[in-house]
């Protein structure tokens, strides 16, 4: 079983928690120290891959080393001062500013940028904390934009803020060494409460949209409900007039037919007889239904007679008025 030892730093050894009595061997450690001892001497620096060596010579900037080995020979005074990374780093800023309609922001911009190699002595020598100098100039851009812009149109200018500050960065730290790959404008952020509000305001808004439409809606089913109606008592009409028509046709036919085959008769002996007839098929009918309902109406047969000379008066008083 593999047991794992703790290096302790301040007692320059290893040890195996705080009951461990057997320490490991030192020949690792020795092992380690010689060969840098000897890589010292030889006057070999490595230097690794993505970045570059600050060489010096008696403290004056001589070259930059490129990734691998190199010869630093220490006896005339040359040295690496220092490494430099030429990987993509980024720095993300957050700034506090005011927009145009008062409403104040906390703009977030994540800026991408790297040390050039052709400049790395500018990048190692001119500027110690390049995050610092960053930062400022993204503060003094973003403060002179955003109070230009509603808080709508920031939202919408996102890229073109991103663009001036980009700008700026470029111009400012292209003589220190550093290249500004990209500039972002990721978040605009604006106070709890503005946030709250703008959703009920786009809220009440869709509200009101879908009250339209619901409106809309329902009158189109009104209207359709109508069209429909009017378009069923129309059909009505017109089966009612058909079926007029063909009563009085057939009574036409029946009063010819009866004053043709009985002599003696005139039309208004037919109109009485049909008229009779009708009475006692609407009296059926009453009878038949099996709702409950009461109507008074005149029942001896002597009654038709009244009836009709009722509906001629009428007509004829109608007839008269026009």
């Amino acid at each position: 079983m593999s047991e794992k030892y703790n290096y302790i730093e301040n007692n320059n050894e290893w040890v195996l928690g705080k009951e461990a009595e057997n320490k490991p061997p030192m020949a690792y450690i020795k092992m380690g120290k010689l060969v840098a001892a000897i890589g010292k001497l030889l006057c070999c620096v490595q230097v690794n891959q993505s970045t570059v060596g600050i060489k010096e010579r008696f403290g004056k900037y001589e070259e930059v080393l490129d990734p691998g080995c190199h010869c630093v020979p220490w006896i005339i005074g040359s040295r690496v001062a220092g490494e430099l990374t030429l990987r993509l780093r980024q720095l993300d800023v957050r700034c506090e500013t005011k927009t145009k309609d008062n409403v104040f922001v906390t703009v977030v911009a994540s800026i991408q940028y790297r040390a050039m190699e052709d400049k790395a002595s500018d990048a190692y020598y001119k500027l110690s904390n390049p995050k610092s100098q960053i930062q400022s100039y993204v503060f003094d851009v973003i403060r002179a934009s955003i109070p230009k812009l509603e808080l709508d149109d920031a939202f919408l200018q996102k890229n073109e803020i991103a663009r001036a500050v980009e700008e700026e960065l470029e111009k400012a730290m292209f003589a220190y060494g550093y290249e500004i790959v990209q500039t972002l404008i990721v978040d605009i952020e604006p106070d709890e409460k503005v946030k709250r509000a703008m959703n009920e305001i786009n809220a009440a808004a869709r509200l009101r949209v879908a009250a339209n439409e619901k409106a809309e809606a329902e009158k189109i089913i009104q209207i359709k409900r109508a069209e429909g109606e009017a378009e069923a008592k129309y059909l009505s009409g017109l089966g009612i007039a058909r079926q007029r028509q063909a009563i009085v046709d057939g009574l036409r036919d029946s009063v010819l037919g009866f004053s043709g085959n009985v002599p003696g008769t005139s039309a208004k002996d037919v109109m009485d007889l049909v008229l009779l007839t009708q009475y006692f098929d609407t009296m059926k009918e009453i009878g038949s239904t099996s709702k409950s309902s009461a109507i008074f109406l005149p029942h001896g047969p002597g009654a038709v007679a009244d009836i009709a000379s009722q509906i001629r008066d009428g007509c004829l008083q109608a007839h008269q008025t026009k």
